[in-house]
């Protein structure tokens, strides 16, 4: 089975490693950073495809891992190149967080040029993606996911089936969502708790013993503590994620103030110049007396 990678960033290429590893046949890789996809290419000794019509031809299977809605719609129905020339019978499986309409909107153009679209959306970060042990949440048809749970199962630790194009894509939102929420919340904890003058291993101990323990306690609390954001999941994509959130709700009629309050958070990191940090960087925000910089250690 041949497999290509359109995207390969940080979640892209170590996905595009593992299925290397485990054996499978990467034959060409995409992004719009050439150098990024000639040096994966290199790496993997496959093609560098120039074109995207370039990476369906070399493919069985082509997974999208892109970062936003605009650059999603660019690849499947670009005017002139796009993903879905020629491409009757092949397999799409796409990673990125984006607005499930949009998944739905690429199933049924994919239909239309005989092929299948299945969203996987990750809750996981760059070491899993390396490691095979991503949570997946994948949407479509349950007939295109059994097609393609084999490949799903060597990158993820847990492949669930959520239902049709788009639903997967708003669990991952509600994922997201409560998580950057968490994050927010624990930068003010811990930076209360600086400004109180408590000793921050001591605090952090007792959050994770408490009912204040988290996920994000576990993986951000010692980084905002010592400043350290090197990049896993970035302040900006945190904001847009929270747009998504936000969209869904305003559509249900339904009002979320910690969503919103969380999202005007990180649209100010994004601002100030911090989009690129990690989510852990909000503490720069709320930290007394801390000077925002760019950067990955502050």
């Amino acid at each position: 089975m041949n497999i290509g990678f359109v995207g390969v960033g940080r979640m892209g290429a170590n996905m595009a490693r593992r299925l290397k590893e485990r054996e499978f046949h990467i034959t060409a890789v995409y992004d719009t950073n050439r150098g990024a996809a000639t040096s994966l290419a290199s790496e993997l000794g496959c093609a560098a495809a120039q074109d995207l019509s370039e990476v369906t031809a070399a493919s069985d299977v082509i997974f999208t891992v892109v970062t936003d809605d605009n650059a999603m719609r660019n690849i499947f129905t670009g005017s002139g190149d796009n993903l879905l020339v020629n491409a009757r019978g092949k397999l799409f499986i796409n990673c990125a967080t984006i607005s499930p309409q949009i998944h739905v909107d690429i199933e049924k153009q994919a239909k239309k040029a005989g092929a299948e679209t299945l969203e996987a959306c990750m809750a996981s970060s760059i070491p899993q993606a390396r490691e095979g042990k991503l949570y997946l949440m994948c949407g479509g048809s349950e007939e295109t996911f059994r097609r393609a749970e084999p490949i799903l199962k060597e990158l993820g630790s847990v492949v669930r089936f959520v239902g049709k194009a788009g639903e997967a894509a708003k669990v991952k939102a509600l994922v997201n969502m409560v998580m950057n929420i968490n994050t927010a919340g624990l930068a003010e904890g811990l930076a209360l708790g600086a400004a109180l003058g408590f000793d921050l291993e001591m605090l952090r101990k007792v959050f994770s013993q408490t009912g204040a323990a988290s996920r994000v306690l576990e993986t951000d609390g010692e980084d905002m503590q010592n400043r350290d954001h090197t990049c896993f999941f970035s302040a900006a994509h945190a904001a847009k994620d929270g747009g998504i959130a936000l969209d869904l709700a305003r559509n249900l009629g339904l009002d979320l103030p910690l969503a919103r309050a969380t999202k005007q958070q990180y649209d100010r990191m994004v601002t100030e110049g911090l989009g690129e940090l990690d989510k852990s960087g909000i503490a720069e925000l709320t930290f007394k007396d801390r000077h925002k910089h760019p950067g990955d250690h502050l």
